[in-house]
């Protein structure tokens, strides 16, 4: 499919709703052993993995159980893992503009992270010590995160993994839990709830769904990790009925027959409707431990959505509603671009996203998922921080085979409702996100210029009448790129 077949500008004519017809899916099996109850205290430890899971990951390791055995040994063999890791943690981590240095936070909170799972499973102590050193290191000196508008990435992403690796380390001798909570509420928090509420001066519509979801991830891990309900409750609702490209029906605005969700992020490029799907089975595992069964909201529609995903990467054909949104700036730019087709950049792309929402809706719930299963036995056993490189590969934490795989246990009770704060409200607003603006290794790429100047959200250029040249944005001036050169940039 050429690119130029995928995208068409559609003019100033306005953005076409996204329509989003609902076909009702197959019948859900009762709930049987119902995850923690919403509104109660919270869960600890409660993000990706409760104390249950962590006994499971223990006892079958220790008996070299198969998949668990393979998922341990991927996880060893990853250099971050080893006890030996020393910290570099930094006051400014930069993301996007000059001085970019934000690949060693995300390596530091890989190696905090596997070495937190490897004494979990384990015991040795070794590894705990290394992951408490390294959240204190930075903890300790970590103040501000900058550069261009992917400031918001590194506050999205980065967030909620910090959040999980202290999850696991809490209550660890040494861990000063207090001093790490206070750094995720000044540095990394009130930027992704900034971004949901104002999309760095944007259009909602401007930016993509991954934006969205990435900050819903850390507002949500933000709050369980500090007990605190509002926070909790803030990226619940946003989820559910947020303005953005994040919220569920805007991030999956077509049902199609059959139960597939169509992804407006499959019509950007395969890099970043992966990103969405990993960020989805993240935010609806951290919440299902708290008793807020996101997977399972509005008919699954997470479930018929990553099916989508996972079909297309598997090389088969999806169906395909053509959508157009709305993008730019209030009172700076704007355009509007329709997508026909579902984009082959970075199709078949490996990412360690599946086992989650494999073990969820097969193993957990007794659900259908042929595509989503044979991706997971695809990637299987899952790697994480370092195995995929150091673009899209640093996304997620990884090791889903070890963490994740479960005795097929079905699941039936009361489905779990979140708390009485939450909104159940669906949003009306159909909206769309930016350029597409993939590089080979499928990572998440910079979309924006220094501080709040907005910039293109991305490298693809702008389809309106400043088709080339420059274009005067909040007092700088930022190049435009003819559509096709893919800068990465």
């Amino acid at each position: 499919m050429s690119r130029r077949s995928v995208l068409r500008v559609a003019g100033a004519a306005g953005a076409a709703g996204i329509g989003a017809a609902a076909i009702g899916a197959g019948a859900v099996p009762a709930l049987a052993a119902a995850p923690a109850k919403a509104g109660a205290a919270f869960v600890h430890p409660g993000l990706l993995h409760t104390q249950a899971d962590f006994d499971r990951m223990a006892a079958k390791v220790k008996a070299g159980t198969g998949l668990w055995k393979q998922g341990y040994a991927k996880l060893a063999g990853n250099p971050r893992s080893a006890s030996t890791w020393k910290p570099s943690p930094l006051a400014t981590v930069i993301r996007g503009a000059d001085g970019d240095n934000v690949t060693t936070l995300a390596f530091d909170i890989a190696a905090a992270y596997q070495n937190a799972l490897r004494w979990k499973v384990t015991g040795d102590t070794a590894h705990a010590d290394t992951a408490r050193d390294i959240l204190n290191a930075w903890s300790a000196k970590l103040t501000t995160l900058d550069g261009s508008a992917d400031r918001f990435i590194a506050a999205g992403i980065h967030g909620y993994q910090f959040a999980n690796a202290a999850e696991i380390m809490r209550g660890y001798s040494g861990f000063d839990l207090a001093r790490f909570q206070k750094m995720m509420l000044a540095v990394f928090y009130p930027m992704s709830s900034s971004f949901l509420a104002k999309h760095n001066g944007a259009y909602d519509s401007n930016y993509w769904s991954s934006w969205d979801l990435l900050s819903v991830a850390c507002v949500l891990a933000t709050g369980i990790l500090c007990d605190d309900r509002a926070k909790a409750d803030e990226a619940v609702t946003y989820f559910k009925s947020g303005k953005g490209m994040g919220s569920i029906k805007n991030a999956i605005p077509f049902i199609h027959p059959g139960g597939l969700g169509q992804m407006v992020e499959v019509g950007r490029d395969q890099g970043h409707a992966l990103l969405s799907v990993g960020l989805l089975g993240t935010i609806c595992e951290m919440a299902w431990n708290q008793g807020i069964d996101l997977y399972g909201y509005d008919d699954s529609r997470v479930l018929k959505g990553v099916e989508y995903a996972a079909k297309w990467n598997l090389g088969h054909d999806v169906p395909f509603t053509s959508w157009t949104w709305h993008k730019g700036a209030p009172g700076v730019w704007e355009g509007w671009e329709t997508f026909t087709e579902a984009s082959t950049w970075a199709r078949g792309q490996v990412r360690p996203i599946w086992e989650s929402l494999y073990n969820h809706y097969v193993n957990r719930r007794g659900l259908d998922a042929p595509y989503v299963s044979e991706m997971a036995a695809k990637v299987r056993p899952e790697g994480g921080g370092g195995d995929y490189g150091t673009g899209g590969g640093l996304d997620h934490l990884g090791f889903g085979t070890l963490t994740f795989t479960r005795d097929k246990a079905i699941v039936s009770a009361t489905t779990p409702t979140p708390s009485a704060s939450t909104s159940d409200t669906a949003s009306s607003s159909h909206t769309g996100a930016a350029t597409p603006t993939a590089d080979a290794s499928g990572g998440t790429q910079p979309q924006g210029s220094r501080g709040e100047d907005l910039a293109t959200t991305g490298a693809g250029g702008i389809a309106t009448a400043a088709a080339t040249g420059i274009l005067a944005i909040a007092g700088g001036f930022i190049a435009l790129r003819r559509r096709g050169n893919r800068s990465s940039s």
